[in-house]
């Protein structure tokens, strides 16, 4: 169900709602509202809650070889990952409706997504999954990925990059791994608030958050052994 859909439901407009499930700010009075709409109750609610998000965090080694061996079967699964319909695909890229379709149903078949009526597609993951750490779509994408991302100046109104070199404790280190969690988390957040916004006014954005024990290989060499 879109923001759009739900609003319609509850009386409230669409931004009213983005702003809700953005912030989290919901009375005990909405959720009940909400929850009737989408057909739940709250015992189902607590047990999800528990449980986290039913969809997989991970894809299988399987999934993401068939991912690997293909670039086109891999573009259109990050386009549904970013809520991307099959009609806006087929009017954005130079891709023919029977090889569109052909991705839709080897996508399926891979349980990537659930497809349905008027060519609409559920992803069967979540949204913020993981790739495997030395998987099959690192291996083949992920060098040529940071090089592409890393490849400006970083000076255009949307770009920014700082790399900062500082001694902490093990304490404050903790606290920066946190706080850089806690912005990947945002970043997905107004990814989902953004996913009804129309395709041709959205942007990809790439963003790196890291942190980790390290110092200049030309500071290490002057240490004492």
């Amino acid at each position: 169900m879109t923001y759009r859909e739900l609003a319609a439901r509850l009386r409230l407009s669409e931004p009213t709602v983005k702003r809700m499930f953005s912030r989290g700010t919901f009375t005990l009075e909405r959720i009940e509202q909400i929850l009737e709409v989408i057909d739940l109750d709250l015992q189902e609610l607590a047990r999800l809650a528990r449980e986290g998000s039913p969809a997989p965090a991970e894809l299988t080694v399987e999934q993401e070889a068939a991912l690997a061996q293909d670039r086109q079967l891999f573009s259109t699964f990050w386009l549904l990952q970013n809520n991307w319909s099959f009609d806006e695909i087929l009017a954005e890229f130079t891709i023919s409706r029977a090889q569109l379709t052909a991705f839709f149903a080897q996508l399926d078949r891979l349980k990537l997504i659930r497809w349905g009526p008027q060519e609409r597609a559920r992803l069967l993951v979540r949204r913020d999954f993981h790739w495997r750490d030395g998987g099959p779509v690192k291996k083949t994408y992920g060098s040529q990925i940071m090089r592409e991302f890393l490849d400006a100046r970083f000076k255009a109104p949307l770009e920014f990059m700082r790399f900062e070199t500082r001694v902490l404790s093990a304490e404050s280190a903790a606290v920066l791994k946190r706080r850089l969690e806690r912005v990947v988390m945002d970043f997905n957040e107004l990814a989902e608030v953004d996913s009804t916004v129309p395709s041709g006014k959205r942007l990809g954005i790439a963003m790196v958050a890291a942190c980790r024990p390290w110092e200049f290989s030309a500071l290490i060499a002057l240490k004492r052994r």
